[in-house]
């Protein structure tokens, strides 16, 4: 059994089913993150471990110990939320300080673990400062010391990145990895932002309906998905339609142009599949399995990446080229040829 282990978990408000047959384990010290749109049920996921929701079904288990019905302070986790919720009458020292004061540990052993806390988010001299004096960075840091000051089993991230700007964003979530790693927690991570997900978990839950869609290693989840739904969330995605000639053998035809696919497709030859492409496996130059006509309708500057939008016969496909200061992208209306192989094509239907 994992040492986080989520079983057949249910949660129903009325007719409103949120969560349904939901099951996960996580092993000890590892990073998981409930990736997926609003109203999924990932936090109502998470608001169950901590034990601010009951399940109407299932069960709840931490190193072999069920936890379901249990009160969140019995069953020591550390939950920061999105809202940052220090207390603002407090020290950066009292707040990270509070849960170790409530359960009754020696002033001395206090000090001592709060010290150490400030020193692992990288704010060892702001202990006496109050939160109005700390920029939001500073106090999502704080707020992740008091989480892991008392030592808890199980750490949990509600979305606590939402409210920072990019630039900071992306600093404090590798800060928070890191510390991760350090101190070996085992940790959720809930978020709505792809990026963040597939950049920091061992593992990602996409969750779509209250169910778990598919769970795997980032790499897998994005170049592997099960589903048109984690296809279509996870990333930016090209839809081709084809028509099945050999089923068995994997053989279709995309605009008249034969190609074979690396496995067999559950279709029937005349059947119209429909297959996934990501931007970065299309390509203006060199060799490719298909090369179709196109025009540039539009480009979109993203910094180290440029965004092509290419109309072709079957409507629009998008592809990334890296921006080269010696090597102009190609201009809005020029024609142009795609180029990609068949095995980067993924078969959603």
């Amino acid at each position: 059994m994992a040492y986080l282990d989520l079983s057949a978990l249910e949660k129903s408000y009325g007719a409103n089913h949120v969560v349904k047959s939901f099951d996960l384990g996580i092993e000890q010290g590892e990073f998981v993150s409930l990736l997926g749109p609003s109203g999924c049920g990932k936090t109502t996921v998470l608001r169950m471990v901590a034990g601010f929701e009951t399940p109407s079904a299932g069960a709840i288990r931490i190193g072999g110990q069920e936890v379901t019905h249990l009160r969140p302070n019995q069953r020591n986790i550390g939950m920061v939320f999105q809202a940052y919720a220090l207390f603002p009458n407090l020290t950066v020292a009292q707040n990270v300080g509070f849960g170790l004061k409530i359960a009754g540990l020696p002033s001395r052993e206090i000090a001592l673990r709060v010290a150490d806390m400030l020193e692992l988010i990288g704010l060892p001299e702001m202990g006496s400062r109050y939160p109005f004096q700390l920029s939001g960075g500073q106090q999502q840091r704080v707020a992740l010391a008091r989480a892991l000051a008392p030592r808890p089993r199980v750490l949990l991230l509600d979305e606590p990145l939402s409210a920072l700007d990019a630039k900071i964003r992306v600093s404090l979530r590798a800060e928070i990895r890191d510390i991760q790693r350090k101190l070996g927690i085992t940790t959720i991570f809930v978020t709505h932002d792809q990026e963040e997900a597939l950049s920091m978990s061992d593992r990602v839950v996409v969750m779509n309906g209250g169910r778990a869609e598919q769970v795997g290693a980032p790499f897998e989840v994005y170049n592997q998905p099960k589903t048109r739904f984690v296809a279509n969330f996870v990333g930016t995605l090209n839809a081709l339609e084809a028509i099945v000639t050999d089923p068995g053998a994997g053989k279709v035809t995309i605009q008249g142009q034969p190609l074979r696919l690396p496995q067999a497709v559950q279709a029937q030859a005349g059947a119209v599949l429909t297959l996934a492409l990501r931007p970065e496996a299309v390509h203006l130059h060199g060799d490719g399995d298909i090369s179709l006509p196109a025009r540039i309708a539009e480009l979109q500057f993203m910094g180290s990446v440029i965004r092509v939008n290419a109309e072709h016969a079957m409507g629009v496909i998008k592809l990334d080229l890296f921006n080269k200061p010696d090597t102009p992208p190609p201009a809005v209306g020029e024609d142009i040829a795609l180029r990609f192989w068949a095995k980067d094509l993924i078969a959603l239907d």
